[in-house]
């Protein structure tokens, strides 16, 4: 795996940031500071979820983004008169995806390959 990759799983996985910080309601062994009691369950719960939240609208954000910028190649592309999709370049990404995130990274690609081929 990614090393980079694995730092940031490490550290969302133990609630810190990459730099060993505690996120907000963990402490750096990853564990609630309020876990006494269920409130202080339910308050880390409560608080990992908004990040969540936030973490999927920042990448919901970020695929638009690639899917606008791949429509922008691939009308470039059509309008020298190429292939609207590069094979090559979509198993770089696969292959990219797959050693970053194990098998699962294979699906993730290809859907996000398939949002981005879009409409053109």
């Amino acid at each position: 795996m990614n090393t980079r990759l694995e730092d940031r799983t490490t550290a969302a996985a133990n609630g810190t940031d990459t730099t060993g910080t505690a996120a907000s309601g963990a402490d750096a062994n990853g564990t609630g500071t309020a876990a006494a009691g269920t409130g202080g369950t339910e308050a880390v719960i409560g608080s990992a979820r908004e990040r969540i939240d936030s973490l999927d609208e920042r990448i919901i954000a970020l695929m638009q983004e690639r899917m606008s910028v791949s429509e922008s190649i691939q009308r470039a592309r059509m309008a020298s008169g190429g292939r609207r999709v590069a094979l090559s370049r979509e198993m770089e990404i696969i292959s990219r995806y797959s050693e970053a995130l194990g098998r699962p990274g294979t699906t993730v690609a290809m859907t996000l390959l398939e949002l981005c081929r879009g409409q053109v």
